[in-house]
């Protein structure tokens, strides 16, 4: 008599849903589909945004973003920090998948570290955004998400390039990335001048993003602030983003300044009198 018979031992039925969990590495996959086809067919769809902004100016390189980290409707963190700093000379915004921005960024940081440690100095900052998107772009339609402003001073001054996940590379004066950024770019390309003061720079910045919240559903919580000077990056400020829309509404519009100081200074000329003692034929006509 086999054992199983003196213990009265049944096989699993294996054809049936089992009610344990697969080990980590093996869940199942239905046959004859690909793993990233089937997730993205099947998988959920998670709209996400955000909206961060850099500009170049004379005294270095302004970086701002918004704290709101979304996943749908819902709000994963209120406090997030979008603006990571790379080394001392460098830091970037990011915008797109939170977990792909954040290994990015430390990938950047190792080799930045590994090539300061062979060459005996740390790249430009066009050298360090050719070799994030060199790296980034061999995954491309992997759905990889980043899409960053990289904000750095080296030997040539302050300098700005943007860089997204399938290897493109800009350089620019002016970039705003994220769901807010049309908001965004409304306001830096009225108030962007490149020979600003620090603390015009701050305002542009601090008014870009708080329009931006307020008009963009994915974009929120506070607004951080960072300065990239010739002696190393600087964090500023973070203010609330509502608090500090709520502000800026109290403050007097430039254009109708302007409007009242031309007038005053410009008054109109009095409009010409005309006599009524004219016959009817000659105001006809």
């Amino acid at each position: 008599m086999a054992l199983q018979d003196v213990c009265k031992w049944q096989a699993p039925n294996t054809q049936g849903p089992s009610p344990h969990l697969p080990r980590a590495g093996a869940w199942a996959v239905p046959r004859g589909c690909d793993p990233q086809t089937f997730l993205q067919i099947h998988g959920p769809r998670l709209a996400h945004g955000t909206t961060t902004l850099a500009f170049r100016f004379r005294h270095g390189v302004i970086a701002a973003a918004d704290t709101r980290s979304s996943c749908g409707n819902y709000v994963a963190c209120p406090a997030s920090r979008k603006i990571i700093p790379v080394h001392q000379h460098l830091l970037g915004t990011t915008s797109g998948t939170s977990a792909d921005c954040a290994i990015w960024y430390r990938v950047l940081q190792r080799e930045l570290r590994l090539r300061a440690l062979r060459e005996g100095q740390l790249p430009s900052v066009a050298g360090a955004a050719k070799l994030l998107s060199t790296m980034m772009s061999c995954y491309r339609g992997l759905d990889l998400c980043v899409a960053t402003a990289l904000c750095g001073w080296d030997r040539s001054g302050p300098v700005l390039f943007y860089v997204y996940s399938d290897g493109t590379r800009l350089q620019g004066n002016i970039f705003s990335v994220g769901s807010g950024s049309p908001y965004a770019y409304g306001v830096l390309d009225r108030g962007y001048r490149y020979d600003m003061t620090p603390q015009e720079a701050y305002a542009l910045a601090r008014c870009a993003v708080a329009h931006a919240t307020h008009r963009d559903a994915y974009s929120g919580g506070s607004v951080d602030l960072f300065h990239v000077r010739e002696t190393g990056w600087e964090y500023v400020s973070r203010d609330d983003a509502c608090v500090l829309y709520s502000d800026l509404q109290k403050l007097p519009e430039p254009d109708k300044e302007e409007e009242e100081e031309a007038s005053r200074a410009h008054p109109e000329p009095a409009s010409p009198h005309r006599d009524s003692r004219l016959p009817a034929e000659t105001e006809r006509l």
